[in-house]
């Protein structure tokens, strides 16, 4: 059986993957918070999978290097003739 992809499991999934790279990279929230710029609070609710805006995602995307594959990857997904939809 498929499980369905969520809003919500895409969160959680982008969350995970700031919490394990900031950790990788031996930050703290704070740290973090401070390169990027943004408040430690917004740091930890990206992390727990709650409401963050689009800019604050790409700037932990680009900070752990993983812009330009996202990038890449919704190019590729913009120019496949895959036309299914579920709507």
């Amino acid at each position: 059986m498929l499980d369905p992809i969520t809003i919500k499991s895409v969160k959680l999934k982008i969350g995970a993957f700031c919490k394990n790279k900031r950790k990788e990279y031996g930050l703290s929230r704070d740290e973090l918070a401070k390169e990027l710029d943004i408040s430690r609070t917004t740091i930890q609710n990206i992390e727990n999978g709650k409401n963050a805006t689009l800019d604050n995602i790409l700037k932990v995307a680009n900070h752990f290097n993983v812009l330009e594959t996202i990038f890449l990857a919704i190019d590729t997904l913009d120019q496949t003739d895959n036309n299914i939809s579920l709507y």
